[in-house]
């Protein structure tokens, strides 16, 4: 069942993320924009427009959600198969995305102050040069 309705939900956000269902929904809007006058503008008429929309959208909510995170899980496992095979890449950085919001804090910290220190590196190389010109 889980198979089934992963490769369902694929095939529907694929599909409603075409160029071709979008022209759909602008033709439908169109429609119901064009028989505004014909319905005057009714509660009726509205209401249709707006129960349309709504019922579409909380069920592709779902759909794309669950694709999502299917997109998601992937890159996290390739993500970590990279870092697991560069022996010089810190293993702890495996399965990150499950640690607690004050480690990644801390390691957000510590990465901002690699990239800083890589910064000033930079700076301090170009300096000489940038002052005998």
């Amino acid at each position: 069942m889980k198979q089934r309705f992963r490769t369902w939900a694929n095939k529907i956000a694929d599909g409603v993320g075409s160029p071709g269902a979008f022209g759909t929904g602008v033709i439908i809007v169109a429609i119901w924009a064009v028989t505004g006058p014909l319905f005057r503008y009714s509660d009726t008429w509205q209401l249709v427009i707006n129960t349309g929309t709504s019922v579409v959208t909380f069920l592709m909510v779902f759909l794309i959600q669950n694709t999502q995170n299917r997109d998601t899980q992937a890159m996290q496992l390739k993500l970590n198969e990279l870092i697991r095979a560069v022996s010089t890449a810190r293993n702890t950085l495996l399965d990150l995305e499950n640690c607690t919001e004050d480690e990644i804090e801390a390691m957000q910290k510590e990465f901002a102050a690699i990239r800083a220190k890589m910064a000033a590196r930079q700076d301090g190389g170009a300096r000489p040069a940038e002052m005998t010109s």
